[in-house]
């Protein structure tokens, strides 16, 4: 079938649905990249462990993938010369070998193990970070490519690349600016590699498609919402109060997926 036609239905069921449940996914992503443009990291993992709630995450991931690529696109420019190269080539490397077979995972796994994985993933990086985990070194080659490896399975298979990263490039102290657009310049190379991976094994259908489409006007106003936080906000306060909110969520998932499975026949 063509590729308008399957759009047009796509779009159309879509339209069709509560609008409690279109506000819930636009206020959503809203969120979850107005914490972008201000950090330069986080949205997957606020949006997917929110829309996972009430979207399937087979639907929900691809979309996230083509979302990450337009936010990273739009700020990179403005963060280019602060990109750690070195680390990044590494960190890529590994997220990209091992994306496929996060991919595979998504493609079998049952719905109800993905979204608690999702959330455990989100409470466990929640609760690293805001315990104010911290590198005593610098780490080399081996190590970096192994956070990618980590970075490349969740991203494949939850679309959350980021929670590795995030913690290898804020565990240093005054890390930062180097951080901050070192995810960035990462999102970009990773997101771009797991969306044609998506494509080529049939996860980016219509119905994901649709999804950001809906969600792009969300997206551009989150991030100029976010970017114009970022140059007048405390970065440690608003820091701890996005982690909280992506614990919270978490735990919501977690709570969801064990109250869904005993329920289940």
């Amino acid at each position: 079938m063509p590729v308008l036609p399957l759009l047009a239905e796509a779009a159309s069921a879509w339209l069709a649905r509560p609008p409690l449940l279109l506000g819930y996914v636009g206020v959503s992503i809203l969120a979850a990249f107005v914490v972008r443009g201000f950090s330069g990291f986080g949205s997957s993992m606020i949006a997917v462990s929110a829309l996972t709630l009430v979207l399937p995450p087979a639907h929900v991931v691809p979309a996230m993938f083509a979302l990450e690529i337009a936010a990273s696109v739009g700020l990179l420019p403005s963060v280019w010369r602060d990109v750690d190269w070195r680390s990044l080539v590494w960190i890529v490397g590994g997220c990209t070998v091992a994306t496929p077979v996060g991919l595979a995972v998504l493609a079998r796994a049952p719905e109800n193990l993905m979204r608690a994985l999702v959330s455990a993933v989100v409470v466990v990086v929640a609760l690293v970070l805001l315990k104010g985990f911290v590198l005593r070194a610098t780490p080399g080659p081996a190590a970096t490519f192994a956070a990618g490896c980590l970075s490349g399975l969740l991203n494949g298979s939850t679309g959350l690349a980021g929670p590795p990263a995030v913690i290898f490039y804020f565990s240093s102290a005054g890390a930062a600016a180097r951080g901050r657009a070192s995810l960035i310049a990462f999102f970009v190379a990773t997101d771009v590699f797991a969306l044609l991976l998506a494509r080529a094994s049939g996860l980016l259908d219509a119905q994901a498609a649709v999804l950001a489409l809906y969600a792009l006007p969300f997206v551009a106003l989150g991030i100029w919402l976010g970017h114009r936080r970022f140059i007048v906000t405390e970065p440690d306060t608003f820091r701890r109060v996005v982690l909280w909110i992506l614990a919270g969520l978490g735990v919501a998932g977690l709570v969801l997926a064990a109250v869904r499975y005993s329920a289940a026949p």
